[in-house]
């Protein structure tokens, strides 16, 4: 407990300095001496106390320091220099509670890699590394809860550190492999203990790979991508999902293929019908994985009885199915899916002398035109799906297929006390990918000096990023007066607030917030929120 307790100091220390250079406005310039001290002391301390991704960042750092040779820096300079550091530090600060969110749906066909570990600092470096390759990347700290996850995300790979307890790591590998029978997924082992004796452990255990530390993170990210490949190659080569025995995602894109080549010939529409379990994550960690592997067979069984002949099911993904419908519209499909929402919710599962019933959300998109792509078709049914679980669940909502005006502004305003955090969103709205919309971004330190900027004069539409809880006039007050003002229907609000503030985010969504975000936010999953919310306002 000793080596945590001076851990969570050091990275207090980190934030202090941040604040203080760049909060501060009594110096537009930092001198280089007082950064080259600071991470002097940052990368000694590191090594010191275990933390081996500080370690390894504040190394790399201190090297480009003295390779640039400057005498002072700018505020905005150095701000990027150390943006890895800015953002090591929050995501170490709120790590515990951010690494057991699952995976928000993803919008495009990504690997997901599973890590476990006790040294947070490499799990995050680690973490980075790979989504700079655009992989999505899920992370935790306690073995037990690892499992539950490793179920619920069904990932591509699996990375296990066996060093946070040497027997826990194996006894985890162990477990996984007892119970995973059904699926291929490649495990990667990271130890400390380079032996020929531990690795021939790991190997018999059921490990893919071995790699000893310390990590060259370059050659990590290689062989991961190696394991990613190979599971590829396995996913693709089977047709039939191994659970449910409905037809996989490979086939669902081939078909998607074939069927806009054919809409080419005969001008035919077909439609496509996303479905996801309601709170499905409740009946595993109520019942256990074994109920939901029965109810996902059950659905499955329900939906190729119930469904015309001409229909094909694909089990996308975890609780998600997809149905292609050929030579049917938008209304008919709905009409569809409506009707065996009624009658699934009817049923009723009996387990552990305890029953209950499940229901359904569903996004539907009829496809018109020959030019779309499959992954834009499945994007479109994401949305509608997205709807309909905002609205409630337990329905079906068609998607909206208005078009992207050109050349569109969006004013986007951070309100947040906190340097780091406004640092961390402007960097995560500058990596969004809006199409035609043109992000103009600007951040403030609290609500008074966002009104007195007069940023809510500028023309075009507004996206408010507003933390709730501020010393100087908070999110709610400035949420108050933000839709009390004449134009306000043009104004959307994100509220950044706290997991136990329930009564500030009623409050917040009664006053005209358009979404919320509990603090700590998993980055991933803020990018995600933020790139629908713009694509619905446009």
């Amino acid at each position: 407990m000793a080596i945590e307790k001076y851990q969570k100091l050091l990275f207090e220390k980190i934030k202090v300095q941040m604040s203080r250079w760049f909060d501060l406005n009594n110096s537009e310039v930092i001198k280089n001496e007082d950064v080259y001290s600071f991470l002097h002391s940052l990368k000694g301390t590191a090594g010191t106390i275990q933390l081996g991704g500080l370690f390894h960042l504040a190394s790399r750092l201190f090297d480009q320091l003295e390779l640039k040779g400057k005498e002072q820096w700018k505020k905005c300079e150095l701000r990027e220099f150390l943006f890895e550091l800015i953002s090591l530090s929050y995501q170490y600060e709120h790590f515990k509670e951010t690494d057991l969110k699952k995976v928000e749906p993803s919008e495009s066909d990504l690997p997901l890699v599973q890590m476990i570990g006790d040294d947070v600092s490499m799990l995050i470096l680690m973490k980075e590394a790979m989504e700079e390759k655009g992989w999505m990347v899920m992370t935790s700290t306690d073995p037990e809860k690892a499992v539950s996850l490793y179920y619920d995300l069904q990932p591509d790979c699996l990375v296990i550190d066996t060093d946070f307890t040497k027997e826990n790591g194996f006894q985890l590998l162990e477990t996984i492999q007892q119970h995973n029978h059904k699926q291929f997924v490649p495990k990667v082992i990271l130890s400390t203990e380079n032996n020929r004796q531990t690795r021939i452990r790991a190997y018999e255990m059921g490990a893919d790979d071995f790699i000893g530390k310390p990590v060259d993170m370059e050659e990590f990210v290689v062989r991961i991508k190696r394991q990613l490949q190979r599971k590829q190659t396995f996913d693709e080569s089977v047709l039939i999902d191994e659970l449910t025995k409905v037809y996989n995602r490979r086939l669902l894109y081939d078909l998607l293929d074939r069927y806009l080549k054919e809409m080419e010939r005969t001008n035919s529409v077909f439609s496509l019908a996303l479905l996801d379990l309601d709170y499905f994550k409740d009946i595993n960690d109520s019942y256990g994985h074994l109920t939901g592997d029965k109810v996902l067979v059950a659905f499955a069984d329900f939906l190729k009885r119930n469904l015309r002949g001409s229909d094909i099911v694909f089990r996308y993904g975890g609780e998600e199915f997809v149905i292609l419908l050929p030579r049917t519209n938008s209304e008919e499909t709905i009409d569809v899916i409506n009707r065996i929402l009624e009658q699934f919710k009817a049923i009723e599962f009996n387990e552990q002398g305890r029953s209950f019933k499940v229901s359904f959300s569903a996004g539907v998109y009829m496809v018109s035109n020959p030019v779309e792509g499959s992954q834009d078709i499945l994007k479109m049914a994401d949305h509608a799906l997205y709807e309909a679980k905002a609205k409630g669940r337990s329905r079906v909502q068609g998607a909206n297929v208005a078009e992207h005006s050109a050349n569109n502004i969006l004013n986007v305003s951070v309100i947040d006390d906190d340097a780091i955090i406004r640092t961390l969103l402007v960097r995560v709205l500058q990596n969004i990918d809006t199409e035609k919309v043109e992000l103009n971004v600007q951040s403030f330190e609290n609500g008074e000096k966002f009104f007195e900027s007069g940023r809510l004069t500028e023309k075009g539409k507004h996206f408010l990023i507003l933390d709730g809880v501020m010393p100087v006039m908070d999110g709610i007050e400035v949420l108050d007066k933000v839709k009390s003002i004449p134009r306000s229907s043009t104004i959307h609000v994100l509220m950044l607030t706290g997991r136990k503030s329930e009564y500030d985010i009623a409050r917040a969504l009664k006053l005209g917030a358009d979404d919320y975000v509990t603090k700590p936010f998993s980055i991933t999953e803020l990018q995600a929120r933020i790139q629908r919310l713009i694509k619905r306002m446009f």
